[in-house]
């Protein structure tokens, strides 16, 4: 009988346990405050796979990995494509921030970044 229960246990190992494995793979959420205010540009998050992470900043298109076991996140490796707007000012303080989240609470259509300094960036599904 132990033996059995060995692969079942495996098994129940194997899921995403990620901030993907949380969240419906298929949704978009964008920013909607930082820090407690609006945030003034749009910008965005997805979660679509296991360690995948992409988006839209206020001026580029974005991808990075998370590894971190929910609850936990480390958005790292980010990429963007080089477009410059007038919106500049509001991708960097974006992505200062996204670095520097710590944990993460998906419930429902709403994604909650936190850190230990007390920054919280809120998304809300689109």
């Amino acid at each position: 009988m132990r033996y059995l229960l060995i692969p079942l246990l495996l098994a129940a190992c194997g899921g995403d346990e990620t901030v993907s494995g949380q969240v419906d793979p298929d949704l978009t959420f964008a920013l909607s405050t930082l820090d407690g205010t609006a945030f003034p540009a749009r910008a965005t998050i997805a979660f679509p796979g296991e360690g995948k992470v992409l988006g839209q900043a206020p001026c580029n298109r974005w991808s990075a990995r998370q590894t971190a076991p929910y609850p936990w996140v480390e958005i790292t490796g980010i990429l963007s494509t080089k477009a410059t707007c007038p919106d500049q000012p509001s991708e960097d303080a974006f992505f200062d921030a996204l670095r520097q989240m710590g944990r993460i609470e998906a419930v429902g259509r709403v994604v909650i970044f936190s850190n230990d300094a007390g920054r919280e960036m809120v998304f809300r599904a689109e």
